[in-house]
């Protein structure tokens, strides 16, 4: 079972042949430990108690960070997949916030129902339904849409149903299992709720802030930074799931003073992209340079040689990191010294 993204088959589509000067800059994972921090994202297993707000407060103290964001608030008593942006990466979690996830959750019906009737109604709600937010949350309570990609039933004992969800970003479990109620006439509660997935963070590689504090402390005592590595992955992660668009070493600079982003300066991107799509710039060594909304499609930039394809929103590459023109050594060492 997968969510939207996950289906999605996707080929790189060469517009221009280019190479990546090796000499500037680095690939995400040769990114020493002080700039991995920086420009970081944790796949956090949230425990129950604390707040999202507090996690991410809990990972500033530990890293001895300014900053640090998540992504999709968790309530208190909800666990799993949290993902932590730290330093400067902290607003890449924005492109997580419209992700699909997925939840495991426990529901308890109120009365004994059986269970062929259990799996005709789960069945049921697969698809677009419409709910009211709880009382309790952060956006307006007001009826809106959302989708329901898949429904399983993990097992079912007694009362007890079992199963695993995965819907669009914005859809509220617990309000989910008290239509569920109001359906099969049982009444239902959330016994107990699990994030197991947000776009490509998923419970496979989840560490604790148990974990993150004892390699940040073997790190720091020892400069052993294995253990670390393993818990901090780049910020690049947290966009795995977005269309991209790669762009030539001569490119990057000008986007990282936040130009918009033309048919030339494209090297190679991802088809099936869409006008007005959620998208990425990379440099040619799959490093992120900014998030924003492509202005054509992939099909039309194949078949152009000018004009604006993509518009940042967010840049996250410093800008001098990349030179405008590399003609020779001495001069890129001269621009990037």
């Amino acid at each position: 079972m997968n969510l939207p993204y996950e289906s999605v088959k996707r080929e790189i589509l060469v517009k221009r042949e280019a190479k990546t000067d090796e000499r500037l800059s680095c690939r995400p994972e040769e990114r020493d430990m002080e700039e991995l921090i920086d420009y970081g994202i944790i796949n956090l297993n949230k425990p129950a108690g604390p707040t999202s707000h507090q996690i991410s407060d809990y990972v500033k103290k530990i890293l001895n960070l300014g900053k640090a964001g998540h992504s999709g608030t968790l309530d208190p008593g909800v666990t799993g997949v949290l993902p932590i942006a730290t330093g400067r990466a902290t607003r890449v979690v924005q492109g997580l916030l419209t992700a699909g996830k997925e939840y495991v959750c426990l529901m308890y019906l109120h009365k004994p129902l059986a269970e062929d009737i259990i799996r005709k109604t789960m069945n049921s709600f697969i698809g677009e339904i419409t709910q009211m937010p709880p009382v309790k949350s952060a956006v307006k309570r007001q009826w809106r849409k959302r989708s329901i990609y898949y429904l399983e039933i993990i097992e079912i004992g007694g009362q007890d149903v079992l199963f695993r969800m995965g819907c669009q970003a914005g859809t509220y479990v617990r309000k989910f299992v008290h239509d569920f109620g109001l359906k099969t006439e049982t009444g239902a509660h959330m016994a107990e709720l699990i994030r197991t997935k947000v776009a490509a963070f998923t419970d496979k590689d989840w560490v604790s802030l148990h974990d993150l504090k004892d390699a940040y402390t073997l790190w720091k005592e020892t400069g052993n930074e294995k253990k670390l590595r393993e818990c901090i992955q780049p910020m690049e992660k947290a966009v795995a799931h977005l269309p991209k668009i790669w762009v030539m070493d001569t490119t990057v600079d000008t986007l990282c003073h936040g130009a918009a982003l033309s048919v030339p300066g494209i090297a190679k991107l991802d088809s099936g992209i869409q006008k007005g799509d959620l998208a990425v710039v990379m440099t040619l060594k799959d490093e992120l340079v900014s998030v924003g909304n492509a202005v054509m499609n992939s099909e039309d930039i194949m078949k152009s040689e000018k004009g604006l394809a993509f518009k940042n929103w967010k840049v996250f590459m410093k800008p001098d990191i990349y030179p405008k023109f590399v003609k020779k050594k001495e001069e890129a060492v001269s621009e990037n010294p």
